[in-house]
């Protein structure tokens, strides 16, 4: 089999191929379910009229496995024809930027990731501080005093020291003592 030529000997060399096995055109159709337009155009080797990247890949594949030819080499050799014919492919360079985009996205995606977390903890922080405070208001509430004026006044109609305050005792020793 020849090498030269890209890809229409390439599709020359698959079309030979088939007919050595005795295999029809119908058949392999049926066998890679891959419409008898796009075999005829890989066997022309009309690239162009093949859908590109990953399903021009998968029809080769397809035809070499319906005929049982040995893939691996098969592949290497499609893909030498198509660079020889400078068929680019542009799905190699649409996934390259595909993946820069993907990751480009994530950074921003964790950077917001990083801020999202940053406000759940100042609200849960804010959520302690206002429990806090309430149990704080809640159990320690007898230790203020309410009013301290209406103590003094108690305290000295029953001529008793108010409970825990000094200053009030003083203040009522001094008015007693004038």
């Amino acid at each position: 089999m020849a090498r030269e030529g890209g890809v229409a000997a390439f599709g020359e060399e698959l079309r030979r191929a088939r007919e050595e096995r005795g295999v029809a055109l119908e058949a392999i159709c049926e066998a890679t379910k891959v419409p008898a337009r796009y075999i005829r155009a890989l066997e022309a080797g009309a690239l162009g009229e093949l859908p590109g990247g990953v399903f021009r890949r998968g029809f080769v594949r397809s035809y070499l496995g319906a005929l049982g030819l040995e893939e691996g080499a098969w592949m290497r050799r499609f893909e030498e024809s198509c660079r020889e014919d400078g068929v680019s492919e542009p799905a190699d360079a649409e996934w390259a930027t595909f993946a820069e985009n993907v990751k480009k996205s994530r950074i921003v995606l964790r950077r917001r990731m990083g801020m999202r977390w940053v406000g759940w903890g100042v609200v849960l922080l804010a959520l302690a501080l206002a429990g806090w405070c309430g149990w704080r208001l809640a159990t320690h509430r007898g230790l203020l005093p309410a009013n301290p004026i209406s103590r003094v006044l108690k305290s000295s109609v029953n001529n008793a020291p108010p409970p825990g305050n000094l200053l009030f005792a003083r203040l009522k020793l001094s008015v007693r003592l004038r």
